[in-house]
């Protein structure tokens, strides 16, 4: 019955929670900056009668629902609400009005989706025991992460787990996929400073090339991560930035490196670090320049428990059918729903939202970037589900 009534009251809302993804769309927010947005969910919050919504963190929103018997079990359901700094291109009536940003990783979907749940559950409070607190939370795409700072507020103190959805336009809508165990990579920044002695290029006798000493250091970097890294998890150290002002026949003074190192050991995250800035010594002392390095920790691995969420397929089985409920692999992107991860045992899934036939096939952080939207229905309807038989389960 449970079942039943949840599909009943995610297809009942489904029009409105369309709009109001399209109402966060057109009106996206970046990191630490999304007061318009977490205003916007308060009201909607507030207007459908639930009593227990506050800010957190600046510009997040946490509100509670209350079951029957509230403090047998608490559970929390978080949305990202957090936009990119992407110019959006795209023809759709619901385009990014705020120039130069746009909602390319789905964060409006997470949050109308998860308002979605807040009506479903709100309508269904006398069905439940237990207590479920709705974390609408800012600053995903930037570091430190607005879920660190949620943690440290004690918001969730208390609470026995917590779940997460994801859009994934690898699956087509309808589908949803699952990981147990350490689902996505810890993530750190790196930056390096090259400084050499700039000048003339025709004149090598006379500079410091700091561009020659950082493309020999890269290498170096390669090498050892391809060699050291542990063979029993994957690890990736990359450079996506290297800058210099000079030109033709300019030798700059300084070159600019930018880089990610990404992992699921802790162990080999640390010695990682530690290599980087040896490695970086030596190179400064056989070329006779100056490098500096500025590693920021960034994210840890996401720890998906293996009780949640295998209760959590189990019941995403039945809402969506067995055979459009699949094992996805582990990946190196990085999320910082993984602190909640190392605080509590957590679930974080993704929801299909792709559909070829319509076109709809841009991968995330793409200015295309778009879902097909009947996923808002099987997200709210399935996050809604799980919910229920968490609180359910002992």
């Amino acid at each position: 019955m449970l079942l039943k009534t949840t599909k009943s009251l995610a297809l009942l809302y489904f029009n409105e929670i369309v709009a109001i993804r399209r109402h966060i769309h057109r009106h996206p927010e970046l990191s630490f900056h999304e007061y318009k947005t977490a205003a916007f969910i308060r009201e909607k919050l507030l207007n459908w009668g639930l009593k227990n919504v506050k800010s957190i963190v600046d510009t997040g929103v946490v509100a509670t629902i209350e079951g029957k018997n509230p403090l047998k079990k608490t559970i929390a359901l978080r949305a990202d609400i957090d936009a990119l700094p992407i110019t959006e291109q795209s023809s759709a009536a619901y385009t990014s009005e705020n120039a130069g940003v746009m909602h390319a990783c789905g964060h409006d979907a997470h949050t109308a989706m998860l308002l979605g749940v807040a009506k479903i559950l709100h309508e269904m409070r006398d069905r439940f025991e237990g207590s479920v607190q709705l974390i609408f939370q800012p600053a995903e795409e930037k570091l430190p992460g607005g879920a660190q700072r949620i943690v440290e507020s004690g918001v969730l103190n208390g609470t026995n787990c917590i779940v997460g959805q994801h859009v994934f336009p690898d699956l087509e809508v309808g589908k949803v996929g699952f990981c147990k165990g350490k689902y996505m990579a810890a993530s750190d920044e790196i930056d390096i400073v090259v400084k050499g002695i700039g000048g003339h290029a025709a004149y090598p006798e006379r500079v410091i090339n700091p561009i020659f000493i950082a493309s020999k250091m890269l290498l170096v970097l390669e090498e050892m991560n391809r060699n050291e890294s542990p063979k029993n998890s994957r690890s990736v150290l990359n450079f996506g930035c290297i800058s210099g002002e000079g030109t033709y026949n300019v030798v700059p003074e300084t070159v600019c490196l930018k880089g990610t190192m990404r992992t699921f050991d802790e162990t080999w995250r640390s010695q990682l670090k530690n290599s980087i800035h040896q490695i970086a010594q030596q190179t400064a002392s056989d070329e006779n320049c100056e490098i500096h390095v500025s590693i920021q920790e960034g994210y840890p691995y996401l720890q998906n428990d293996t009780t949640v969420t295998e209760l959590a397929m189990q019941t995403a089985a039945k809402f969506v059918g067995t055979e459009n409920c699949v094992t996805i692999p582990q990946q190196m992107t990085s999320e910082d729903f993984a602190f909640y991860s190392h605080q509590m045992p957590a679930c974080f899934y993704r929801i299909g939202t792709a559909n070829v036939s319509k076109g709809i096939t841009s991968k995330l952080h793409s200015s295309k970037f778009d879902i097909d939207e009947k996923s808002l229905e099987l997200g709210m309807g399935l996050m809604s589900y799980i919910a229920l038989q968490l609180l359910e389960n002992n």
